[in-house]
């Protein structure tokens, strides 16, 4: 399903930073109307070269028919919602549809969308899966949820955003759905850079080890792209270690709510503190590996060797 021309929504972007902006400006270079706030103008500005239209407030985007939210936390999500000049206090319009894109409590998402509702506006949560460089190769993965209807009104608009669009039920469960990926995706690493780690203090060189990974059934599009940083030691940041606290707390809060032990969950979180305790806190959180590294008496190295990530433009 595609929009005719004549019938594309207006779009209004709040939040550029490294998703937001990758985000908005896919949606634009697939000839959408896009206007965008961010709270430092200076880093949405770039997007005008490409036919935005650069708002000073939340509120200055309350016509438009749709507008995505992207921002970094819970408090966030508040203020440009319903903060003072938030793009639902407007006393002459508001959007039609909500979307927001942030990691944010159930709690929160619950609260913006009952006062959506006030306003005659579908709120939709739609999370995503993946990062700047995901969204350049196409591979983004978006799980939203919210009134059906809401969702299919608006899902040609969130198919521009990646390959994979699933509607997982009403509500708030996109939120879970999300903390729950995260949540995999930090236990997945320590377990990468512990086997990782187990085959080269036995003689076996990472990048090797990690080849033999890749092409066989247990490597995955994830242990691919995460394979660079942890042969060559390149941590810069895609997710960085705070922010994957942030999401452990959140899920195992959400598993102490439903009564689901979770263990290894429970150890990971506790590994990524001391991560942070240590001092990585800038990094990209594949810098796991080097605790590890710590606590198994090794120092590693970088072997400076190009390893393909599965997502980069081959040559």
């Amino acid at each position: 399903m595609t929009y005719a021309a004549q019938d594309r929504p207006l779009v209004g972007w709040i939040g550029t930073g490294r998703m937001g902006f990758q985000l908005a400006a896919r949606l634009l270079d697939a000839g959408h109307d896009v206007a965008v706030y961010n709270r430092t103008r200076t880093k949405a500005e770039p997007l005008a070269a490409r036919g935005a239209v650069i708002v000073d407030r939340p509120d200055d985007l309350a016509d438009r028919d749709v507008v995505f939210t992207m921002v970094s936390a819970s408090p966030d999500l508040q203020v440009v919602t319903t903060g003072p000049g938030g793009v639902l206090t407007s006393p002459t319009a508001a959007p039609r549809v909500l979307i927001d894109s942030s990691t944010v409590s159930t709690q929160m998402s619950a609260l913006i969308r009952k006062e959506a509702a006030k306003r005659g506006t579908g709120f939709l949560a739609a999370p995503v899966s993946g990062n700047p460089k995901v969204i350049a190769a196409g591979k983004l993965t978006v799980a939203a949820s919210g009134s059906r209807e809401v969702f299919d009104s608006v899902e040609p608009l969130l198919a521009l955003l990646g390959r994979g669009v699933t509607y997982v039920g009403e509500d708030e469960v996109a939120r879970l759905v999300k903390i729950a990926h995260n949540v995999f995706l930090g236990v997945v690493t320590q377990s990468l850079a512990e086997i990782t780690l187990l085959a080269e203090k036995g003689g076996v060189s990472r990048a090797a080890f990690l080849e033999f990974l890749n092409d066989s059934v247990m490597g995955s599009v994830y242990t691919r792209y995460k394979s660079p940083a942890l042969v060559n030691l390149d941590f810069t940041p895609t997710f960085t270690m705070p922010l994957l606290r942030k999401d452990f707390d959140l899920g195992l809060s959400a598993a102490r709510d439903l009564e689901v032990p979770m263990p290894l969950a429970a150890t990971t979180a506790q590994l990524v503190a001391g991560a942070i305790g240590a001092g990585h806190v800038e990094e990209d959180f594949a810098a796991l590996i080097l605790e590890q590294a710590r606590n198994s008496g090794i120092t590693l190295e970088a072997q400076n060797i190009p390893v393909d990530d599965g997502l980069s433009p081959r040559p």
